[in-house]
């Protein structure tokens, strides 16, 4: 009887051993058949190379000429020539526009030809002085032997002192003349407009044969040409009163321009404004100035493109780097483990940081595979992933 019973319990336990290992294996099979997929990342291997700590502007800057000049007439008049259209390249000198003068020129004319009378009138009196003193010096020796009487000789030495202030005046006169000659010439020059340097004309207001009058007192009026300088540009941008703090003269720019997307343009801070723009509804800014470090970058740069400036702080010129938007709160990245199909949170200690890059100090070593969609839903510490691809 008792060897009975320990058969049945036998048959009992085997039947509930088998029932149980049934129940794992069907466990284990609607979990691995209902399980989720691995996530995919996209990774990005840590690298050594620079890390700078930059600012930027936070608007858009302006690429402005370092000469700009707003022209108009000294004196009111009819214009009787303008030879320049907006847009044309002027040398320095070259006449930009011209007044009805034909008053002053012959004025002008009138004071050469008066000038020149003068002069004849110079020559012809300091001749007959030359003669009277010779006559002079020569009765002065007659005088001497008696030969000449006192009279004659006294005589011929006043006309001489004469004719030679006459002479001298004469001189003074011709000064006078030239000097007449240029005010009108300078009377002349104010009725028209050279370029006071090589430019572009940027504007012109004003029609061949209109009249122009210059700006009343108190009232401004819109000058008749504005030249914008050809040779030498720079840019202007305002960059936030918190990071400008950071900012001196001659650190490293680079520029970008939207009209070059895909070039860098290298500049030095040449100008920090001493004060600070407060403009309604924007934040508050200072403006930089950056000079261009390299000329040739003039040939194709036009003032009023729009610019942007990213002011190099500090540098890290051999530092392990990661992108800056694998990095989680500043203190952390995921990284994929691919042998294990896993990835796995791992704590860092950061150094300098931009947009693009973060220098690691502690955490990473270069090889390994941080996750740059740190983003991605259902991305936790040792969540199944797999590797979409390596960004380039």
């Amino acid at each position: 009887m008792d060897a009975k019973g320990d058969t049945v319990k036998g048959r009992r336990w085997l039947k509930w051993t088998i029932g149980l290992l049934i129940l794992v294996a069907l466990g284990g099979a609607v979990f691995y058949f209902t399980r989720p997929d691995p996530i995919e990342v996209a990774v990005q291997a840590v690298t050594r190379g620079v890390v700078e700590r930059t600012v930027a502007n936070t608007r858009a800057g302006t690429v402005k000429a370092c000469r700009r000049a707003k022209l108009s007439p000294s004196m009111g008049g009819q214009i009787a020539q303008l030879p320049i259209m907006k847009g044309d390249r002027v040398k320095t000198g070259q006449l930009l526009l011209e007044l009805w003068n034909k008053d002053l020129a012959a004025q002008v004319a009138l004071a050469q030809q008066e000038v020149a009378a003068t002069q004849a009138q110079v020559r012809s009196v300091c001749a007959k002085s030359d003669v009277a003193r010779r006559n002079a010096d020569r009765l002065a020796r007659l005088r001497q032997s008696d030969a000449a009487t006192a009279e004659r000789a006294d005589n011929a030495m006043a006309e001489a002192a004469a004719l030679q202030a006459e002479c001298e005046a004469a001189d003074i006169q011709v000064a006078v003349r030239r000097a007449q000659l240029a005010t009108a010439r300078a009377n002349l020059e104010r009725t028209r407009l050279l370029a006071p340097f090589d430019g572009i004309i940027g504007e012109i207001n004003g029609e061949l044969s209109e009249y122009v009058t210059p700006s009343p007192l108190g009232v401004a009026t819109p000058p008749v040409v504005d030249i914008i300088g050809s040779n030498c540009f720079y840019v202007i941008a305002p960059i936030d009163e918190v990071d400008v703090a950071g900012v001196k003269l001659n650190m490293p720019v680079r520029i970008t321009l939207d009209a070059f997307a895909d070039r860098r343009i290298s500049g030095r801070v040449r100008r920090i404004a001493d004060y600070v723009l407060d403009v309604e509804k924007q934040a508050r800014t200072v403006d930089v100035e950056v000079a261009f470090d390299t000329p040739d970058d003039f040939k194709q740069l036009l003032a009023g493109y729009s610019a942007d400036i990213e002011i190099i702080l500090e540098a890290r010129p051999d530092a392990i780097m990661v992108p800056t938007e694998a990095v989680i709160k500043g203190q952390s990245v995921y990284v994929l483990l691919a042998s294990a199909g896993r990835v796995q949170l791992r704590t860092i200690k950061t150094g300098l940081s931009n947009w693009d890059h973060t220098e690691v100090l502690e955490g990473l070593a270069p090889g390994d595979l941080v996750v740059v969609n740190a983003d991605k839903p259902g991305l936790k510490d040792g969540a199944r992933a797999t590797r979409l691809k390596e960004r380039s």
